[in-house]
């Protein structure tokens, strides 16, 4: 299995493993998917950080074996399997973080796409470069990209076919993060360690208002927010976060 998981503490670190170039395939994919769900019911994990294997790759997209014989019923089944890992991965409850540590290319840079945060090592390079080769981005990267960059960026990216630096990468909204060559995992784990600071329930209900502006409209979330607001008084850590905020001490998250 080209996907290895390591924990530490509330932390899971997943790394694409599959040299040389950390490509894609419908096994990893699957066992992406499949890890991040587990993950998610896992109450002792509040983030998760995405990393590739190696100094070179953090990973180069699909393999491109898979789509040589022109099948479109292999096409069909790669692409589903491509959006439910990358889906699975932007509705993980807790905080994700892509530890972009070298070329993310295609669906390397859809995978990053799909986290809440991306930090950047100084020389990686980020496309989406599918048009090159008679395809398009499948998973996530038209609508993500366009997000968080903006539509001009997303068109020269995607219909250029433009390579984006780290420093561009910055400027633009790509990365929240750049730091020197090898420092990525360490930095993601910096971000994953403010994250044990809030209640992993309160994170969990921001994120997922903080994502529905992206389907409706802010008038549409605005009675949703404070909905959500109330039912936290139904969980144990709003009860502990008030609770150790008036003692003057650092709450316990239950994660429930």
């Amino acid at each position: 299995m080209s996907i290895e998981l390591e924990k530490r503490g509330h932390v899971a670190i997943i790394t694409i493993a599959n040299p040389p170039a950390n490509t894609w395939t419908v096994a990893s994919l699957t066992a992406l998917r499949d890890t991040v769900r587990a993950l998610n019911e896992d109450k002792d994990i509040y983030s998760l950080i995405l990393t590739g294997q190696g100094e070179k790759f953090f990973s180069a997209g699909a393999d491109l074996n898979q789509f040589a014989s022109g099948d479109k019923g292999v096409a069909a089944s790669v692409s589903r399997i491509f959006g439910e890992a990358f889906e699975a991965l932007a509705t993980f409850r807790g905080v994700s973080i892509a530890a972009i540590n070298g070329y993310a290319m295609g669906g390397g840079l859809e995978a990053a796409l799909a986290c809440d945060l991306r930090v950047v090592e100084a020389q990686a390079v980020m496309a989406l470069p599918e048009a090159k080769v008679g395809l398009l981005p499948c998973a996530g990267g038209t609508q993500n990209l366009a997000w968080l960059a903006g539509e001009g960026w997303a068109k020269r990216m995607i219909l250029l076919g433009e390579r984006v630096d780290a420093a561009t990468a910055l400027q633009i909204g790509l990365a929240e993060e750049v730091v020197a060559k090898g420092q990525a995992l360490e930095k993601a784990l910096e971000l994953a360690a403010k994250v044990e600071q809030q209640s992993p329930v309160s994170v969990m209900h921001c994120k997922a208002l903080i994502q529905s502006s992206r389907m409706r409209g802010p008038y549409q979330v605005l009675p949703e927010e404070r909905e959500r607001f109330v039912m936290l008084f139904d969980s144990e850590d709003q009860k502990e976060g008030v609770t150790a905020f008036l003692e003057k001490r650092s709450p316990q998250w239950k994660n429930r």
